[in-house]
């Protein structure tokens, strides 16, 4: 099916909208009207549904960058963590996620000059933030938080970097940790520079929302909050890596690649402590969820 461009500039009321040398295809018109996503796509796991797009890989491209080369990776432990293991469990993930067969995934992700996302994550360092901002932050206020952590040289300013903010269990976000999500990425311009940043709340605050049910009791590294938080975690970064200026992968529904694998976790196995894991990753066991691979037809995997 071909349809017409100008009639589509009309529809959509656009002006200064130029013609291309040939009529737009099927998907090309439909990208005109994807529902572009807001990063909060890690919806709770009681609200959750599947991502949609039906016809090629099930995920499109709308011409924005995605992150190349080896991303730095820079946590801010927010509030009280003092003698939560959750600062090791997220850190060892972290430091071995990038050349694991999981994180492979995202490298069928790419942009416009063909240069794909790469297998490489660097953990570059943490810093920690004792409630600057209070217990119930707004969207506004976690990126003062980043911004905070980066004027006051506690962490570099890095353009190819995701920073996450990790709040304790007395910490929520306002705008709807809990209900309406359980992590959330996105970028902003702090002293000029693109910055991308994430948050990724304490489950343990909602475990049947934001945890996996296998492991709210016993999970594979005896802290169910924290084991929940790395599969959050995990989500966050793929999506900022492969859409991390909301504009370049997601689906009609505005559903970026993690969205369309949340909550879905593949083949599982017990662990010694009765714990429930799908992959070991340095060394260590986890429940991940999956990922949406853009390839075949589209399908969650946990690698390629």
């Amino acid at each position: 099916m071909r349809l017409d461009a100008l009639a589509i500039c009309s529809a959509l009321a656009l002006t200064g909208c130029g013609l291309p040398d040939q009529p737009l295809d099927e998907n090309e018109a439909e990208r005109i009207y994807d529902t572009a996503p807001d990063g909060k796509g890690m919806v709770t796991h009681e609200a959750h549904t599947s991502g949609g797009g039906s016809t090629s890989n099930g995920i499109f491209y709308h011409g924005g960058p995605v992150m190349l080369g080896t991303v730095n990776a820079y946590f801010i432990w927010y509030g009280n963590w003092n003698g939560n293991s959750a600062t090791t469990i997220a850190t060892n993930w972290i430091s071995s996620e990038g050349g694991s067969a999981y994180y492979n995934i995202n490298t069928t992700y790419y942009d416009g000059a063909g240069n794909h996302v790469a297998n490489a994550i660097h953990y570059a360092g943490s810093t920690s933030d004792a409630y600057s901002q209070g217990t119930s932050l707004t969207d506004a206020q976690i990126e003062q938080v980043v911004t905070t952590a980066i004027n006051g040289k506690k962490l570099p300013l890095d353009g190819n970097a995701v920073y996450f903010v990790l709040t304790s269990q007395d910490v929520t976000a306002s705008s709807g940790f809990c209900t309406k999500y359980c992590g959330w990425h996105t970028h902003g311009t702090i002293n000029g520079a693109d910055v991308k940043y994430a948050f990724i709340g304490d489950p343990t605050r909602c475990m049947s929302s934001c945890a996996p049910s296998q492991n709210q009791t016993v999970s594979p590294n005896g802290n169910p909050g924290a084991d929940g938080m790395v599969s959050i975690l995990a989500h966050e970064f793929e999506e900022a890596a492969s859409d991390p200026d909301l504009n370049a992968w997601y689906d009609r529904r505005g559903a970026e690649n993690a969205d369309k694998c949340a909550w879905t976790f593949g083949t599982t196995y017990k662990t010694a402590n009765g714990g429930t894991a799908n992959m070991n990753v340095g060394g260590h066991d986890y429940l991940v969820q999956q990922n949406w691979v853009n390839a075949s037809g589209g399908y969650c995997a946990l690698h390629l």
